[in-house]
């Protein structure tokens, strides 16, 4: 993935401190710059091309809609704000995402996700599109992973077992939770312990699907929707 260069605008310097430490998990983002006014963004925005804006609305002499209108090609924006009531009119502004403080990790990556799927760095305008790739939360990181690479995932109590072309990896996620994740274009529920992405499956003999070596059962509840996959 090409690097993904951001600035981030805020008046309070523990929100530079939060953003930064969250995008420290990210190898592709790179930060361009630090301002505490939109004023100070405007001057070097002027002779610098960002590809993503961290932007707290709320801030002194120019708000943050205030300086996106000002903007006349304006880069990727992730709105980072503790009034949630500005949130309509962030979205009428194509804004990427709309963070309301405080944020999670795990929220903060959902907005990143966005950004990646929507094209390359700096095209702000590309058609919206399914991710082919998403973040995995493991036990002390996020793992970037393809999602056409992923052959299966097994439930594991309020985990999942992730079974990709390079491995194994154990997400503290409960299966519906990464059914929704994974979404619909590769991926079905066939057993209430089991994913597959349909693309891998070699064989399908009786109630049992083969992908790779593995056998994976198929549940009473889910026939219906494996015989659709048939045709």
């Amino acid at each position: 993935m090409e690097v993904i260069n951001y600035i981030i605008i805020d008046d309070e310097p523990i929100a530079h401190r939060i953003i930064e430490g969250y995008c420290s998990n990210f190898s592709f983002l790179k930060k361009a710059g630090s301002f505490y006014n939109g004023f100070e963004a405007l001057e070097f925005l002027r002779i610098t091309t960002v590809d993503l804006l961290f932007l707290d609305m709320n801030m002194p002499k120019l708000t943050g809609f205030e300086m996106i209108k000002s903007l006349t090609n304006p880069p990727k924006v992730i709105v980072t704000s503790a009034h949630q009531e500005f949130a309509l009119q962030g979205y009428e502004l194509d804004i990427s995402d709309y963070l309301l403080k405080p944020f999670s990790l795990e929220r903060f990556v959902k907005a990143i996700n966005k950004i990646t799927a929507k094209g390359e760095p700096g095209s702000k305008n590309a058609p919206v599109q399914e991710p082919s790739r998403i973040f995995l939360k493991t036990d002390k990181k996020y793992v970037q992973v393809e999602l056409e690479k992923i052959n299966y995932v097994e439930a594991l109590g309020n985990y999942c077992k992730v079974f990709h072309q390079e491995g194994m990896i154990i997400c503290p996620e409960k299966i519906s939770d990464m059914e929704t994740k994974l979404g619909k274009d590769y991926f079905m529920r066939v057993h209430k312990s089991y994913l597959i992405n349909f693309n891998k499956v070699l064989s399908i003999e009786g109630n049992q699907i083969r992908i790779g070596d593995q056998e994976i059962p198929i549940g009473q509840t889910y026939k219906t929707a494996v015989a659709k996959l048939l045709g």
